[in-house]
């Protein structure tokens, strides 16, 4: 913070999830700010809630084509042929598919492609 020039606003977006800047804390939406070393922090759980009818809208809009692959196609399916979809999983039938996951609990990373490859339902 000694470094940053007097007036810097720092945003944490990821406040209410623990959080990603050192000396950030949750504030509310009627006392969204504090200054620490002339830096000045934002740090607004739940900030789409200052918007809800346009942060709705935003989030259906970014969400609602997964939503239709997964209910056409079936989860493995839309899996298969989405990759944002894939990266998305963690374990499949009992095999870890997630690096971090892997990682974090010792355990063998198997391929996700070819776990889906071979999964039925």
């Amino acid at each position: 913070l000694k470094t940053m020039r007097p007036g810097t606003v720092l945003v944490d977006v990821a406040v209410d999830q623990g959080g990603c800047i050192e000396t950030c804390k949750p504030t509310t939406h009627e006392n969204p700010t504090f200054i620490i070393d002339d830096v000045v922090h934002y740090c607004v759980a739940n900030m789409p809630g200052a918007v809800p009818y346009t942060s709705t809208l935003a989030l259906t809009n970014a969400t609602l084509p997964y939503a239709v692959q997964l209910a056409n196609l079936g989860w493995q399916e839309a899996c298969r042929r989405n990759a944002a979809l894939r990266l998305g999983l963690n374990v499949v039938h009992g095999e870890v598919v997630y690096k971090g996951v892997a990682e974090a609990w010792n355990l063998p990373l198997v391929d996700v492609d070819s776990v889906l490859e071979g999964a039925t339902v």
